[in-house]
């Protein structure tokens, strides 16, 4: 099992200097990987009273998931950066291909592409897309996106695209990019089972609801012609609540369910995950060294 950290950019800023302090100190204490999130438009929470998202304000800081992690694979060898997640529905489908691509072979195959449908329909009529066809417009860019990487010159012909005899340079490394699906809707284990190199799925807290979750993915994959082994979960855990021995019966139960990866998101504040109490840059650091302290002979 693989333990990444998600990056605390609403906390630490955005700034190069303490990005690059944090992903470096990440990978000197150990950790294997770093993720980010993704929303492109802030809604002006001023113009809109009755707002209740804690996320995706024009207050909140996101950076944009490519441009970021294009930054951090020179300033770290960390083995894996992973947007959790990015909203594809939202974009164009061939620039995606081409920005993933891109990403890939400059950070040395170091890249996994989680992706979402979304929520904020802020966002997507900023952006031009439609939000009430969203889940099955972006089963139709993955399929676009699969053949991008895979072959040099792609003609397609779908409900929503159109290539003609075009394609993109340069390929991924190895002709396909690991796709990872956020989210809880049954379509969304579906498509996965179909589709997905892995499942991140954030809002589980360890118990039987997940367990049963993980049971009824891996019955889709095989209804799906696929080994369940070769789809992985990646869920989060937090160091803002419990301590030393709470998170160690916290990793043995994810490992036990057969959880592939583990993100570490210390910011988060949502269902069973509490953000730490500080919020420099200084205390981040000292949680996550603490947290790998605890816990890194469980892995």
């Amino acid at each position: 099992m693989r333990l990444g950290i998600a990056l605390p950019i609403v906390d630490i800023g955005g700034e190069p200097t303490a990005l690059k302090e944090f992903a470096q100190a990440a990978e000197a204490i150990g950790y294997q990987g770093i993720a980010a999130p993704d929303h492109v438009l802030g809604a002006n929470i001023a113009s809109r009273p009755g707002w209740t998202q804690p996320r995706a304000r024009s207050t909140d800081l996101y950076h944009d998931p490519f441009v970021l992690f294009g930054f951090l694979a020179g300033c770290t060898n960390i083995g894996d950066f992973s947007t959790q997640v990015l909203i594809l529905a939202q974009r164009q489908t061939v620039l995606v291909a081409k920005q993933a691509a891109c990403l890939d072979v400059l950070s040395g195959g170091r890249f996994r592409l989680g992706i979402g449908v979304g929520w904020n329909e802020i966002e997507f009529t900023g952006l031009n897309e439609n939000f009430h066809n969203r889940g099955r417009r972006s089963e139709e860019q993955v399929e676009v996106m699969r053949a991008l990487w895979a072959e040099p010159h792609v003609t397609f012909k779908g409900r929503w695209h159109t290539i003609e005899d075009a394609g993109i340079n340069p390929l991924p490394s190895a002709r396909k990019i690991p796709l990872w699906y956020g989210g809880h809707a049954d379509v969304t284990l579906r498509r996965c089972a179909k589709w997905g190199a892995g499942w991140m799925p954030l809002a589980y807290a360890p118990g039987e609801e997940a367990r049963a979750a993980f049971v009824t993915l891996r019955r889709y994959a095989e209804e799906a012609g696929r080994d369940p082994a070769t789809i992985g979960i990646d869920t989060r855990v937090s160091a803002g609540v419990g301590a030393e021995a709470e998170w160690r019966e916290e990793v043995r139960h994810w490992k036990s369910l057969g959880v592939t990866h583990l993100t570490l998101a210390n910011y988060y504040e949502s269902g069973h995950l509490h953000r730490i109490a500080g919020r420099s840059l200084g205390d981040h650091i000292a949680a996550m060294r603490r947290y790998w302290d605890a816990v890194a002979d469980l892995l």
